[in-house]
């Protein structure tokens, strides 16, 4: 049974309380348990009920890179017991790490490296800021969680807490290489029969048992048993299905206010906002969003949550126009006011500075304490490169732009200074980080670019003419390509170009800005205008909008009648292009079903005799995965017409185009080669790989049809982007200018949405995300003169 979240690039959230935004809860635990519509037939992230497989339901930032069935994958790092991995060296002969497996295991070394570094921080952070009510109670519970020692009562009889400072820069320790592959470990039998028993006893379906098990780990069986909404833990389970189960478990006890529920539930919430792309809710958002879920009290919701150490709670001050500045507490050192007369109480200025700070506004987020260590390492590493750079001009630097002009020259003064650059443009300005890695390595510097996909490695190697300073980065991070790591286990690197810069998490760009070492370059390049990251937070966009380092807009512009089609749809135009040489094609249909026929013999008949282009070179995109006119129903037309076969390896032939995606948030196209008792062997840009027969249905789809976010980062020949009527809600202009702009040749749209289309180009914009990393920079970074 499929658990895998499937929602979509519309569903992320235009406020912070829509992404937590679910379906009413059910009364029994039979039709509506955990098994109902599958936990997971359209997903946690479908963000309302009615949305399974409609089109556009099933392409969320999170879903975008996964399968259709259930991919436990997905919460590997925080629901799988891992191995130990701190041997300092391989065993000669050892088996190598696959990439999936390397890439979770430099994932698990960077948190332990973020938790400890989060452990050595002095104290808990403090705002320097005064609340009341709800803010006030929920800053007392963390407060005494972390002290240990004091009631919650006696915290609200503290001094404030000084303004936070910046932090001091990170000690680097080294990573140790892990001397044997670490699979991911399976359940133990005994335990998923255990589980498989609970399951049975609340009519839920036993088929969960392994994920239950593998989320839960050892001792599953009597957890799900005390805690029946510990099911929310599996990935695709929704609140009203584990409310049934626990209803036929739990009988009369089972209440709305139930602790156990109300701190499930707030969990849960917060996960389904990650998918969203957020990195934290805002305080009244998520107690809306606990309401709608039955939660009588949403503050003891959360108050609860807090204190069993399941998320944390932030303040952060924002700058806003018109509001008062924060004012340093003064000391007799440094204030140059006279003295108090006699009779007055130094307790009248101390006042005055908290009528002050009030007026300051400040909000109050509620996050998962994954990202919000990964988005406080982040703020923290980039506070250390951009610190840590000498800014004394360089002869050689300064001799390297002079030989060149326009955007190229500034982007190479902007890294010869500082070390940290941010470069934006189009496909055509790539050739400018193309010529500052060129430069910095006949500086004798030891430059490496690392790209989203394996085609986006592929196109940029061309453009230096060699493939030996070009990789992706997952490999990068799981050490699989690129320099490796020196000593003290940062990248044996002096300048990282990092493309697709957009495309980065808080997450990957933490484990990117934590692996570089003192005095390093980092550029960060990318299109702004593309679909934001798989993952939650939007790290590029932050970045432009802190201007906390140089900035380079390129002046090269994409040629050609696509070119000029795709930079009006970045700015909100649709305009209609001269296309002499078929470069653009409307292909105007009445209906799903004539979409999907019309798709199917542009790529089998008319692209190939009127451009030349075969069908394995151009690729399907839609908006979401389900639907009339989605993923899964082009795939099977697609393969019907292209590679006929009964599906006999777990629905998949030999030829079949394929979508396999070997960690979350990373789509790597392939094709099948065949299959033996080891799993599926695929052959692709990253080498040949063997998925394991457990994890395809979990991690391989058909790819012959896409979604925009599994495309991004990739082009093809010609793309043909299918735009069914019932699709209209999910388009915007991110998704649009991401959609048209994967052809390098030829684009066809098959267009059924009318006037939606261009609306959505011109009003319907990215869609917000709630992210903390403005207001940590701007506490340790200077904005950029």
């Amino acid at each position: 049974m499929s658990t895998e979240p499937e929602t979509t690039e519309s569903a992320e959230p235009g406020k912070p309380e829509d992404a937590v935004r679910s379906g009413t809860p059910t009364e029994g635990p039979g039709a509506d348990g955990p098994g109902a519509d599958g936990p997971g037939a359209d997903g946690p992230g479908a963000d309302g009920p009615g949305a399974e497989d409609a089109p556009g339901t099933d392409d969320s930032p999170n879903s975008a890179d996964t399968t259709e069935p259930a991919d436990t994958t997905d919460s590997t790092d925080t629901t799988q017991p891992e191995k130990d991995t701190t041997e300092p060296a391989a065993a000669e002969g050892s088996p190598q790490l696959s990439e999936a497996e390397a890439e979770l295991l430099a994932q698990k070394l960077e948190r332990e490296r973020i938790e400890q570094r989060k452990a050595e921080k002095k104290g808990p952070i403090a705002s320097g800021t005064k609340l009341s009510g709800p803010a006030a109670d929920l800053l007392a519970a963390v407060r005494a969680v972390e002290s240990g020692d004091k009631p919650v009562a006696a915290v609200f009889d503290e001094p404030r807490p000084a303004p936070r400072r910046p932090a001091p820069e990170p000690v680097r320790r080294p990573q140790p290489v892990p001397a044997a592959p670490a699979a991911p470990d399976t359940p133990a039998p005994q335990t998923v029969d255990g589980v498989r028993r609970v399951l049975a006893a609340g009519s839920a379906p036993e088929a969960l048992a392994p994920q239950v098990a593998a989320a839960l780990g050892e001792g599953a069986e009597e957890l799900l048993r005390e805690d029946p909404w510990q099911l929310l833990r599996v990935t695709g389970v929704r609140p009203e299905q584990a409310d049934g189960f626990a209803r036929a478990l739990l009988g009369a006890e089972c209440r709305p206010d139930d602790e156990r529920r109300t701190r499930a539930v707030t969990v849960w919430l917060l996960e389904q906002a990650a998918l969203a792309g957020h990195t934290a809710l805002e305080l009244s958002a998520l107690a809306t969003a606990l309401a709608r879920q039955g939660v009588p009290d949403a503050d003891t919701a959360v108050q609860s949550t807090l204190a069993e150490g399941e998320a944390l709670v932030f303040q952060d001050a924002l700058d806003e126009p018109g509001a008062r500045p924060r004012t340093a507490p003064s000391t007799p050192a440094a204030s140059s006011a006279p003295p108090a007369a006699a009779g007055d109480s130094v307790d009248d200025t101390e006042g005055e500075q908290e009528e002050a700070e009030e007026e300051r506004p400040v909000r109050v987020l509620v996050g998962l304490e994954r990202y919000a260590l990964a988005e406080e390492s982040l703020a923290d590493g980039l506070a250390r490169i951009v610190n840590s750079l000498s800014k004394e001009p360089s002869p050689e630097w300064e001799a390297a732009a002079a030989a060149v002009s326009g955007s190229t020259a500034e982007l190479i003064r902007a890294a010869a200074g500082h070390g940290l650059v941010l470069h934006t443009g189009g496909e055509a300005s790539r050739a400018e980080p193309a010529a500052l890695l060129t430069v910095a390595r006949g500086l004798g510097l030891r430059a490496v670019a690392a790209c989203h996909t394996p085609d986006g490695r592929r196109r940029f190697a061309a453009l230096l003419g060699a493939e030996d300073p070009v990789v992706t980065v997952a490999g990068l991070l799981a050490g699989t390509e690129g320099p490796g790591r020196d000593a003290e286990g940062a990248l044996d690197l002096d300048v990282l170009v990092v493309l697709d810069a957009p495309q980065l998490d808080v997450e990957g760009a933490a484990m990117i800005v934590e692996s570089l070492p003192d005095g390093a370059r980092l550029v960060l390049s990318g299109d702004p205008a593309v679909l934001w990251s798989a993952g939650p937070g939007r790290v590029f966009a932050d970045l432009l909008a802190a201007r906390t380092c140089p900035q380079v807009a390129s002046r090269t512009p994409d040629p050609g009648p696509l070119g000029e089609l795709v930079s009006g749809v970045g700015i909100g135009e649709l305009n209609q292009v001269d296309a002499p040489g078929k470069e653009v094609v409307i292909v105007p249909v009445r209906d799903a079903g004539e979409a999907v026929h019309r798709t199917v013999q542009l790529v089998a008949d008319s692209v190939p005799r009127a451009l030349g282009v075969p069908p394995e070179d151009t690729v399907v995109i839609t908006p979401g995965h389900g639907g009339a006119a989605g993923t899964r129903v082009l795939n099977a037309a697609l393969k019907e017409r292209l590679n006929p076969g009964p599906g006999r390896f777990g629905g998949f032939d030999p030829g079949d185009r394929v979508a396999y995606s070997p960690a979350p948030g990373r789509t790597v196209p392939g094709q099948v080669v065949g299959a033996d008792a080891e799993g599926l062997h695929l052959s692709s840009a990253d080498g040949a790989v063997v998925v394991p027969k457990e994890r395809v249905e979990q991690a391989v789809r058909h790819g012959w049809a896409l979604t925009a976010h599994q495309a991004v980062g990739s082009r093809w020949p010609a793309a043909v982007v299918v735009l069914p009527g019932d699709a209209a809600q999910a388009l915007s202009r991110p998704w649009v200018y991401t959609a048209f702009g994967r052809g390098e040749r030829h684009l066809s749209v098959v267009h059924g949405v009318e006037q939606a289309l261009p609306r959505a180009v011109a009003e319907v914009t990215a869609k917000p995300r709630t992210t903390r990393l403005p207001v940590l920079l701007r506490s340790q970074v200077p904005a950029a003169q």
